[in-house]
C-alpha cells in the first residue's frame, strides 16, 4: 500500500510503515489521481522537524485517519530539502493565503498539481474552535464530490495570484531607466534596512523582534556590511556593530548554543535564546560560523569567534561523511533513554539529579554558571507539551569572572572546573540515545559549509590550531572534492542536489549553484588552488543557462524543462537560508573582478552586466521592503564601486607569503577580489584572462601584494605594516 520504502529520502523513510497510502512526488502519483479523479493531499517536511513528527505520530499512524486519507485522496509525501522548489510554490500559496507558513506544509491540489487549500500542522481533533484533521478531510472531500468545479477554478485563481505578484515584482521596462537612480535607491534602501533593524531591535536579548527567535544570518550580514561602508568608528557603523555582536554574543549564551557538544540548535521558542527547538541544521552551523567570523574580523574581539570552534568541532564529530561531505542535520527528538518514547530534547536537557550525579560537588558550580534549578529552569510557556518539565537547558547567564566570585573561588579555577565539568558532561550525554541522524548531504548546503571551513582557516590563524596547521582548510578540500567526484557530471557540466548511499536522482536547484559556487570561491582565496577557481567559473555558466530569466533577469528556483512544476518562482526572500539569487548576484560581481578584465568585457559576456541585471530584477523588493533581501543589499557595494583587488605574489608555502594573506583575511573594510599568483603555471593562465597580472613578480626574492582600484594598481609590499596602511 505504502509506496516510499524504496526511497533514500530519510524523511520519507520516517513514514514507510504508515498505514496511509504514501506515495513519492512523481508522475505515477499524479496519473493515479487523474485517473481515480481524486483530490492530491500533499504533506510536506524534513526529518529533524519536530512538528513534523508531532502529526506523523497523532494524524498519519493512526489507522481512522489514514482510512479517510486513502478512501478520498491521493497522498503525496515530499521531503523539502530534496525538492525545495517544490516546497517553495505551496508554500508560497500556504502563506499567501494563511498568513503563515512553517512545517509540516499541507497542502491539497487538483490533480493537475494546483492548490485549492492549505495550512501548516492540523491536531487530530477538533480544538479550541480549530478544525481538526479529520474534520479538514471529511469537509474537502465533500467539497470535492458536491462543488468540483470551485474549488477547480480556486486552484486556478491561486495560480493567477502567485503569478500576478511575481509580474508586479519585475524591474522597469527600460533597464536604463532602472539604472539611472540607481545610487540614490541604494543609499535609501541601505538607510530604510538600517532604520528597520535598529527598531526592532531587542536591546535586553539581541535579536529583532519577540519571540520565536530565529538566526537568520543575513540581517547580521547586513549591518556588517553597514559598519564597514559607513567606518566602525562612525556613530551608524558603531551601532550596526554593536547590534550584530550583541545578538551574536547572546545566541552564544543561550539555550540554542549547545554548550556541552558544541553547534547550535534551529531556533529559540522565547524572546531571550533560551529554550530551543532542538534539531541541529548544517546550514545554520555554517552560516552562524560566518557571522561569528565577521565580527571577530570586525571587532577583534576574540570571544566572538570561541563557537566557531565548537561549531567545526560537532561538524567533524557528528556531521561529516568518510569520504568528506556533510550530512544535513540531527533531529529534535530522541529516547531519554534506550526503549523510551522519543521527546523532544532528550538528549541536550537535564534534570538536578542527573547533573548531581555526573558532576558531584562541581554541580553548584555549573547550576551558577549555566542556571540550572532543582525545579528545572524551562518556564511553562515554553514548554506546550510537558515534555521539558523539571529539566534544565543550559544557559551561560553569567561572566567566568561573576560565576568565580559568587562562588568565591579565584577565575582560573573557575575556568579549570567548568572546562572539566563539560568534558564529564559530553561523556555522559554519549551515553544517551543519540537523536537520529538526518545523513543526506545536500550540495547546496555544503557549500555552505565549504565556505566557513575556507575562511575559518584564513581568519581564525591566531585562534585555532586546526586553522595555523590547515586542518580546517583540508575539511574544505576533501567536502569539495566528495561534491565534484560524487555530486557532478563533468560532462553535462551538472550538480545533483543530493547523495545518499549514492547520488539522488534529482538535478541540483539554483541554491546549489549559487552555494557552491560561493564556497568555491571562498575556498580559492584560501588555497590559492586554480582548480577551485576554475570549476566555480564553470557552475556559473550551468546555472545561469539552467535558471536565468533572460526576459527580467534574475534566477527561477527549478529549470524550465520541470515537467512537474507549475510554477516557476524566484525566491525574494533571505530567511533562515538567503536566496540564491542574492548569493548570485555576489558571486558574479566577484568572478566578474577577476574574469571581465580591465575591458569590462564585452556587454553581453561580463559577468557583472549580468549582476546588475541581477541585482535590477528584485529592486522593488529590496527597495522597498530592504528588511526582505539584507544579503541582496550587501551586493550594492561591489555593484556601484569600481573593482577593487589584492594581488598576491610568491610562495604560499613561505611565511612572508602567509603574513601577507593574512592581512588581507583579518582586514574590515571594503569588498575586494583576492588573487594570487603563485607561480608560472598560474601566470600562463592568468595571462589569458587578466593580462595585466602577467607582468606582477615577487620583490627582491620576497612576497608582494598588489594593491589595485581599477585596475591601477599601487607600487607593490612586501610587509604587513604596509599592506595593512594601504587596505586602511
Amino acid at each position: 500500500m505504502n509506496s516510499l520504502a524504496h526511497e533514500k529520502s530519510p524523511y520519507l523513510l520516517q513514514h514507510a510503515d504508515n498505514p496511509v497510502r504514501w506515495h513519492p512526488w512523481g508522475e505515477a502519483a499524479f496519473a493515479r489521481a487523474r485517473a481515480e479523479q481524486k483530490p492530491i493531499f500533499l504533506s510536506i517536511g524534513y526529518s529533524t522537524c519536530h512538528w513534523c513528527h508531532v502529526m506523523a505520530h497523532e494524524s498519519f499512524e493512526n489507522e481512522e485517519i489514514a482510512a479517510l486519507l486513502n478512501a478520498d485522496f491521493v497522498a503525496i509525501k515530499v521531503d523539502r530539502e530534496e525538492r525545495p522548489d517544490v516546497d517553495r510554490i505551496y508554500m508560497s500559496y500556504v502563506q499567501a493565503v494563511t498568513g503563515h507558513g512553517g512545517w509540516p506544509l499541507s497542502a491539497w491540489l487538483t490533480p493537475d498539481l494546483k492548490p485549492f487549500y492549505g495550512g501548516t500542522y492540523f491536531p487530530p481533533e477538533d480544538r479550541h474552535g480549530r478544525p481538526g484533521f479529520p474534520s479538514v478531510l471529511r469537509a474537502i472531500a465533500r467539497g470535492w464530490r458536491e462543488d468540483r468545479e470551485q474549488l477547480l477554478a480556486e486552484g486556478e485563481r491561486v495560480l493567477n495570484a502567485l503569478r500576478e505578484r511575481d509580474a508586479n515584482r519585475r524591474p522597469a521596462t527600460e533597464e536604463g531607466q532602472a539604472e539611472a537612480d540607481l545610487a540614490t535607491a541604494a543609499g535609501e534602501a541601505f538607510e530604510k534596512g538600517f532604520q528597520y533593524f535598529y527598531q526592532s531591535f531587542d536591546q535586553d536579548h539581541g535579536g529583532f523582534g519577540g519571540a520565536p527567535k530565529f538566526p537568520r544570518a543575513a540581517n547580521l550580514s547586513f549591518l556588517f556590511r553597514c559598519a564597514a561602508l559607513q567606518g566602525s568608528q562612525s556613530e551608524l557603523g558603531a551601532e550596526a556593530l554593536r547590534m550584530a555582536s550583541f545578538t551574536l554574543q547572546r545566541m552564544m549564551q543561550g539555550g540554542i548554543h549547545d554548550h556541552v557538544g558544541g553547534g547550535f540548535h534551529r531556533y529559540s521558542v522565547d524572546e531571550a535564546w533560551h529554550v530551543p527547538h532542538f534539531e541541529k541544521m548544517l546550514y545554520d552551523q555554517a552560516l552562524i560560523a560566518l557571522n561569528a567570523l565577521d565580527a571577530y574580523v570586525a571587532t577583534g574581539n576574540a570571544r566572538l569567534a570561541w563557537p566557531v570552534h565548537g561549531i567545526f568541532s560537532y561538524v567533524a564529530r557528528q556531521l561529516t561523511h568518510p569520504a568528506g561531505g556533510f550530512y544535513s542535520g540531527e533531529d529534535a527528538d530522541s529516547s531519554p533513554a534506550p526503549g523510551a518514547p522519543k521527546a523532544e530534547g532528550a538528549f541536550y536537557v537535564w534534570t538536578y539529579a542527573e547533573l548531581t550525579a555526573v558532576l558531584g560537588e562541581d554541580t553548584p558550580l555549573v547550576a551558577a554558571h549555566f542556571g540550572a534549578s532543582e525545579q528545572g529552569n524551562v518556564p511553562p510557556a515554553s514548554d506546550p507539551q510537558g515534555e521539558l518539565a523539571g529539566k534544565n537547558v543550559l544557559t551561560r547567564g553569567r561572566l567566568l569572572a561573576e560565576t568565580a566570585q559568587a562562588m568565591g573561588i579565584p577565575p582560573e579555577q573557575a575556568s579549570g572546573r567548568l572546562v572539566g565539568t563539560l568534558k564529564k558532561l559530553r561523556e555522559a550525554r554519549a551515553r544517551r540515545p543519540r537523536p537520529s541522524l538526518d545523513d543526506k548531504i545536500i550540495t547546496a548546503w555544503n557549500g555552505l559549509m565549504i565556505s566557513a571551513l575556507a575562511r575559518g582557516n584564513s581568519v581564525l590563524v591566531d585562534l585555532d590550531p586546526r586553522a595555523l596547521e590547515g586542518e580546517l582548510l583540508r575539511q574544505a578540500v576533501r567536502a569539495a572534492e566528495f561534491l565534484q567526484r560524487e555530486l557532478y557530471d563533468a560532462e553535462r557540466g551538472v550538480l545533483y542536489r543530493s547523495y545518499r548511499q549514492g547520488r539522488s536522482g534529482i538535478e541540483g536547484f539554483a541554491e546549489d549553484y549559487a552555494y557552491l559556487v560561493q564556497g568555491l570561491l571562498d575556498l580559492y582565496e584560501a588555497s590559492f588552488d586554480l582548480r577551485w577557481l576554475q570549476w566555480a567559473e564553470r557552475l556559473q555558466h550551468t546555472m545561469d543557462a539552467t535558471f536565468w530569466d533572460d526576459a527580467n533577469g534574475g534566477w527561477f528556483n527549478s529549470a524550465a524543462n520541470a515537467p512537474d512544476i507549475v510554477l516557476r518562482l524566484k525566491e525574494d526572500y533571505d530567511g533562515a537560508e538567503p536566496a540564491p539569487s542574492s548569493v548570485a548576484v555576489m558571486n558574479l560581481l566577484r568572478l566578474g573582478a577577476i574574469f571581465d578584465g580591465a575591458s569590462g568585457g564585452t556587454e553581453a559576456s561580463s559577468y557583472r552586466t549580468r549582476a546588475r541585471r541581477g541585482l535590477l530584477a528584485f529592486r522593488t523588493q529590496w527597495q522597498n521592503l530592504p528588511q526582505a533581501m539584507p544579503q541582496m543589499l550587501c551586493a550594492l557595494e561591489p555593484v556601484l564601486e569600481p573593482p577593487r583587488h589584492v594581488v598576491l605574489v610568491g610562495d604560499p608555502a613561505t611565511a612572508d607569503f602567509r603574513a601577507l594573506a593574512a592581512v588581507v583575511r583579518q582586514t574590515f573594510g571594503r569588498q575586494r577580489a583576492v588573487l594570487a599568483v603563485t607561480g608560472e603555471s598560474d601566470r600562463a593562465w592568468f595571462a589569458n584572462r587578466q593580462p595585466w597580472l602577467a607582468d606582477m613578480k615577487p620583490v627582491n626574492g620576497r612576497a608582494a601584494a598588489y594593491v589595485c582600484e581599477e585596475f591601477t594598481c599601487q607600487a607593490p609590499v612586501t610587509s604587513p605594516e604596509e599592506l595593512r596602511r594601504l587596505l586602511g
